[in-house]
This record gives structure tokens, sequence and C-alpha cells, in this order.
């Protein structure tokens, strides 16, 4: 099982995504903003994160180079997800550090079979 924490603004939204994500392979956490999403690391680094770009205060970009840098986060993945179809928002995506990019709107299920793809090709952290 993996940890997950799915951080975004919108509580519709996460209630989407953690229902899609129930399950035997995803042991799911939330949180609503970018301080939040640094608070749950800091207790506890999980193995993926579902990082909402536009954010108040600290964006996704933010969050994810803060996540990356972090010596526990050896092994975690982040899947940065937004609304901007803009080319620059996937460059701006990989040099924050983030494994998956990942267009609004998306389908939850081709989501959940993305994570799963990037899930198998780097094995869990010890």
């Amino acid at each position: 099982m993996r940890s997950m924490l799915i951080v975004d603004d919108q509580s519709d939204l996460r209630m989407l995504l953690r229902m899609t994500f129930a399950g035997p392979d995803f042991e799911v956490r939330e949180a609503a903003d970018g301080q939040a999403a640094l608070a749950a690391c800091q207790q506890e680094m999980p193995d993926i994160v579902l990082l909402d770009v536009m954010m108040p205060g600290l964006d996704g970009y933010e969050v994810c180079r803060r996540i990356k840098v972090d010596a526990r986060a050896a092994g975690t993945l982040v899947v940065l997800m937004t609304a901007g179809h803009q080319a620059t928002e996937e460059v701006r995506a990989s040099a924050a550090g983030a494994d998956l990019y990942v267009a609004k709107p998306f389908s939850p299920n081709e989501l959940l079979r993305a994570v799963q793809a990037l899930t198998h090709a780097v094995p869990p952290a010890p």
C-alpha cells in the first residue's frame, strides 16, 4: 500500500479523488492548501502527492519544489494538476520536479491509470 496526499483547495475535487483512489492500493490523506500540504509532509512524507497548481498562498509549483528538495522525499512522486492548458505550464511543472503533469478537466479513471502506471515504474521507498 502506498500513502497518498491529495492537495486541492476545492473540497469537491478532493472528495472525488479520494473516492477514485480508495481501495487496497492507496492510503489517502488530504490537504486544502500548500501550507497544509507541507505540514502534512513534515508529519509523514507520502509516497505520492496529487497537487493542484492554482491555490491560495503557496502554489503547487512552489510546494512541489519544496517537497523535491526534502531529503526524506527521495522516492516521493508528485503529480501536478492544473486547469491551465498552456505549453509553459508543463515546462514549469517539469522544472519544479513534477513526475507527471495532468491538465484539468481530467477523467478520474484515466488519472488513476496514469498514477498506477507511474507507481509501477517506481518501486516504493523502503
